[in-house]
């Protein structure tokens, strides 16, 4: 029997129909990354259309059962990607009040991030 949070699990996991994926760290945050697939992770320097290479690589899935682990990043592996466009993400509202002092500050923020498709592995 299975229940409604692992149904959530299985939809969420991003896996190609080749079964090949990398896990790599950029900004702080780990990410996973699937070859032609876009991923906006965190502001990035570069125009649209501009080269990356990410060397943080954590762990490769090269088939069904070929796994590489990294102490604690994998040897000679680079991760390449593409600039698709910079872009910001949506408003956030920062909403700051105190109680009968008829203080109110009313701010909002929009976080800056990278769209990035990435290539064959």
């Amino acid at each position: 029997m299975t229940t409604n949070s692992d149904a959530e699990v299985k939809d969420t996991k991003i896996v190609n129909d080749t079964g090949q994926y990398v896990i790599f760290q950029t900004g702080g945050k780990q990410y996973q990354a699937v070859p032609g697939r876009t991923l906006a992770v965190e502001k990035l320097e570069g125009e649209a259309g501009d080269k990356l290479e990410f060397n943080e690589v954590l762990f490769v899935k090269k088939g069904e059962d070929q796994y590489e682990f990294g102490t604690p990043h994998v040897e000679g592996f680079t991760l390449k990607a593409n600039i698709v466009k910079q872009d910001r993400g949506t408003k956030l509202v920062v909403f700051k009040m105190k109680k009968r002092k008829k203080y109110r500050v009313k701010k909002g923020h929009r976080q800056p991030h990278t769209v990035i498709r990435f290539e064959a592995f």
